[in-house]
């Protein structure tokens, strides 16, 4: 596949998706991100901005299989990964796939259910497999999985831990729409929802080509030195408890490499780490108590780090 059509195919993934978001072109450029360098999304937001829109959009678009588990305290893990039936016509275990098992995974409000049923998703995430009854089952690629949970109401939640939060490559936000874009919702939600119309513009054979892609930007050694500089100054800074481990540089530079194919390149610029530093590595920090209590944010303190870490300057040469 040559590099015009992947360009043109990203672009007609992009387009897709806002006949369905209004003005999510950034929301959708970094769940894009995220499915291409093959990491996962925690989308924070309150109820109502289209986070399950977002979603099924990107699934539609590139054809993939889309499920939604609703999590809820009383969810269990078999519930989530599936599970193995007697069938006492074959005097057999036969297995029974559970939601997972599928392309890309809407987990809404994975917050509200318990630990145990949390590391089963989890699980799949990390090792893109699910063990059920000591038996491992591979999942299909591509495997996508975007989170929702709400920072609102924490009643009844369980808020996940710092380990598990690593596991996710970008973490953001949907917001507000603009009055303008709001009024184009209204619009569009007297008629037929767009989504219900939605065709997919790309296959999964050719996204998988594009994750394939993904691998070969270029990334010189100063770029990666700078991801390196960034994430030991989260380790090392006065509000910081705990800072960003080597899986958010690895996780960094491969979101980098993503954007900077999206945005037409086959190499990674510094504006590119400046630019997606924030969504990496705020969930991979835990502040510390004197911080929170202040008012900071850990978005305000990478975004602060990178203002200060030096830029690299050598000329990029592949």
């Amino acid at each position: 596949m040559s590099r015009d059509i992947m360009n043109l195919n990203i672009e007609r993934i992009l387009a897709n998706i806002e006949k369905v978001m209004t003005g999510k072109r950034k929301v959708a450029e970094l769940s894009l991100v995220a499915l291409l360098a093959e990491g996962h999304v925690l989308l924070e937001d309150v109820p109502g901005v289209g986070k399950t829109m977002m979603v099924r959009a990107l699934a539609k678009s590139v054809g993939a299989t889309f499920r939604r588990i609703q999590f809820t305290p009383d969810l269990l893990p078999s519930d989530v990964t599936g599970v193995s039936i007697y069938n006492p016509k074959e005097m057999e275990f036969q297995f029974r796939p559970g939601p997972i098992m599928g392309n890309i995974i809407l987990a809404d409000e994975i917050n509200r259910t318990s630990p145990k049923t949390q590391s089963a998703l989890l699980e799949g995430m990390e090792e893109s497999s699910v063990t059920i009854d000591g038996v491992t089952h591979r999942l299909e690629k591509p495997f996508f999985v975007m989170a929702t949970q709400n920072p609102i109401e924490y009643e009844g939640t369980y808020p996940l831990p710092e380990a598990q939060l690593d596991r996710f490559l970008l973490k953001m936000k949907m917001g507000y729409p603009e009055v303008h874009e709001e009024m184009e919702v209204l619009n569009r939600a007297q008629k037929t929802p767009p989504i219900e119309e939605l065709e997919p513009v790309v296959s999964l054979e050719e996204l998988r080509a594009l994750q394939y892609e993904i691998k070969n930007v270029f990334v010189e050694d100063t770029i990666k030195r700078y991801i390196v500089d960034i994430s030991n100054r989260t380790r090392i800074h006065e509000n910081v408890y705990l800072g960003a481990s080597p899986r958010g540089s690895i996780g960094l530079m491969k979101a980098a490499q993503a954007y900077a194919f999206i945005c037409g390149r086959d190499f990674v610029l510094p504006d590119d780490i400046q630019y997606l530093a924030p969504y990496v590595l705020s969930h991979r920090i835990i502040l510390k108590s004197e911080a929170k209590f202040e008012g900071i944010t850990a978005e305000e303190i990478i975004s602060r780090i990178v203002a200060r870490v030096p830029v690299p300057v050598q000329r990029l040469v592949k």
